[in-house]
């Protein structure tokens, strides 16, 4: 029996939930289902729970552990991000062979879209720094540092899985002292991820822009790459498709000039002016004296062309 099996709702709320489900035209932002393995304590239990206070509220956790091996058989766990409707997931677990183990990954159609597992070499916790932390739910600033992250296609997925997994709703202006936290990701030499974190303090410069000062708070981590699994370029391409609606489309002939003002150009074939049928005015009539001179005109021409014509025919 499939895990996946179709369920018809039978209330409105039933309803409501598979419809929230369903692929929406403008997605919300991602969360995250943590999930610990066999055994899982240590560096990796205290990295989850920072994790999960960077994410608060998009995150869901699951407190028993779970015989899972998400690289030998994804489907339990693609089973429980369907089940509790989250798009990624952070698996913790440590053993003799791979110590102090991280799995980070996101899901596209219910299925595991990407994949890497990540070791943590060294961790500091949150509570170790000793200062002033950030509030909730605030969204971060990341800094990718150094070209190392476009020199292969595994490191241009994890470094967008890092701004999948920290993205929240998108704003459409924001202020200076909105931005109060940094997250830097940088790889070194021998393929190690480090991520700190910082607090952005905004201090008095003597001008109108404000001198900045970052402060660490943690939690600060050194990752070694150990294994990845990334999906295919045309499945990759799919899961970025924007829908038709969400595409800016260029109009023809209009322009924005720098104040903001909206022109548009209008091309005429050409007009029969000719033709125009107006309105008769009386104002524009001829006088009885400027007919008589037409006329007159007009006999004198005659005249003349008659006159023209017999010298011609003599």
């Amino acid at each position: 029996m499939s895990l996946l099996r179709i369920r018809k709702p039978k209330t409105r709320k039933g309803k409501k939930v598979l419809m929230a489900r369903e692929p929406q035209l403008i997605e919300p932002a991602r969360s995250m289902l943590f999930v610990d393995g066999r055994k899982c304590g240590g560096n990796v239990k205290q990295y989850m729970k920072d994790l999960h206070q960077l994410k608060k509220p998009l995150v869901k956790v699951l407190n028993r552990k779970n015989d899972i091996t998400p690289f030998d058989d994804p489907s339990s766990l693609e089973f429980l991000t369907m089940k509790n409707d989250t798009a990624m997931f952070s698996f913790g677990s440590t053993s003799k062979k791979r110590p102090d183990n991280i799995i980070i990954g996101r899901i596209f159609e219910n299925e595991v879209l990407d994949m890497f597992e990540l070791g943590i070499r060294r961790y500091q916790a949150i509570a170790e720094f000793k200062n002033e932390k950030i509030g909730a739910c605030v969204k971060p600033c990341l800094v990718f540092n150094g070209p190392k992250w476009a020199q292969s296609e595994e490191l241009r997925r994890l470094r967008s899985m890092f701004i999948d997994m920290f993205q929240r709703e998108k704003v459409e202006s924001i202020r200076l002292q909105g931005i109060e936290h940094v997250l830097s990701f940088t790889v070194t030499d021998d393929m190690n991820v480090l991520m700190r974190s910082y607090k952005i303090l905004l201090k008095k410069s003597g001008q109108k822009t404000p001198r900045i000062e970052l402060e660490e708070i943690g939690p600060s981590a050194d990752f070694s790459i150990r294994r990845t699994k990334i999906a295919s370029e045309d499945l990759y391409k799919l899961a970025r498709k924007q829908p038709k609606q969400l595409k800016v489309t260029k109009k023809k002939n209009i322009s924005t000039d720098i104040l903001g003002n909206t022109k548009g150009r209008i091309h005429l074939g050409k007009q029969q002016t000719g033709s125009i049928q107006t309105r008769r005015v009386k104002a524009l009539k001829k006088s009885p004296e400027e007919k008589r001179t037409d006329r007159q005109k007009k006999k004198v021409a005659l005249k003349a062309a008659a006159a023209e014509a017999l010298a011609a025919a003599e």
